[in-house]
């Protein structure tokens, strides 16, 4: 028996009684047509899951008795950190998917000179209330019980200029870039596994010379991924699997 995993962002113990949130209740009711005492999995970020029981199904109120708790630990042992030049509607939501199933940490949305989608401050809320979303979706899917963070997006430059020097592999994918993967020395003794490694992808277009050249400066190594040029909802999830296989979890 399939069981729903369903995220709410709201605290949860055992012996309590939570409304499900919207969307939610209306897709165990009308979609799936659980019954009352179906189980569910709920999980809030805290990096457990609450194993529930559907109580109430009303019209507009469905609601889960937490009956337990457990610790569950699906997180990678590699500190990845995403950052995306920003891409066109469901590309972007399709990065954020995927890099979410692969285990990154953290997703940073970058404005670069390519970039085509424009953002004023009102939908870049709206758009990272929907990014956030899809997250949550991805990690209900994939069983990861901690949500990636997800800055708000921001240009290149500005990003670049607030790094802490947490001594991360800086990795940038760039189609002249110095060397694949298995080229870094850092790859062989695996200094970084415990600080992290930090990739940025450019949009549709890639990084300008303007832009690689920021990157040089702030200490991103050039990223080779064959001699094919791939698309940016491609690329980056191509080095996150990579990595993964070589050092993470994969």
């Amino acid at each position: 028996m399939r069981i729903p995993r369903i995220h709410t962002d709201q605290p949860l113990r055992p012996g309590a009684e939570v409304l499900l949130p919207e969307q939610a209740g209306e897709h165990v009711v009308r979609v799936l047509r659980l019954e009352r005492g179906h189980p569910l999995i709920l999980f809030n970020g805290d990096g457990r899951e609450y194993e529930a029981t559907l109580a109430v199904l009303a019209k507009r109120a469905v609601t889960a008795e937490i009956n337990a708790v457990r610790e569950v630990d699906r997180e990678s042992p590699l500190k990845l950190t995403l950052a995306q030049g920003i891409a066109r509607g469901e590309k972007m939501d399709w990065i954020l998917q995927k890099a979410t199933e692969l285990g990154v940490v953290r997703i940073v949305p970058v404005v670069t000179e390519r970039t085509e989608v424009k953002l004023d401050e009102e939908r870049a809320e709206r758009r990272v209330a929907h990014w956030r979303s899809v997250i949550a979706g991805a990690c209900e899917q994939s069983g990861r019980t901690r949500l990636p963070e997800i800055e708000a997006p921001q240009r290149l430059d500005r990003w670049l200029g607030g790094l802490a020097d947490d001594g991360a592999l800086r990795l940038a994918l760039l189609p002249d870039g110095e060397a694949g993967l298995r080229q870094f020395p850092q790859m062989e003794n695996s200094s970084f596994k415990e600080t992290g490694v930090l990739l940025c992808v450019g949009p549709e277009g890639g990084f300008s010379d303007q832009d690689a050249a920021l990157l040089r400066h702030a200490g991103f190594h050039g990223l080779r991924l064959g001699p094919r040029i791939l698309r940016t909802e491609t690329a980056g999830l191509a080095a996150l699997a990579a990595l993964q296989v070589l050092v993470g979890d994969l």
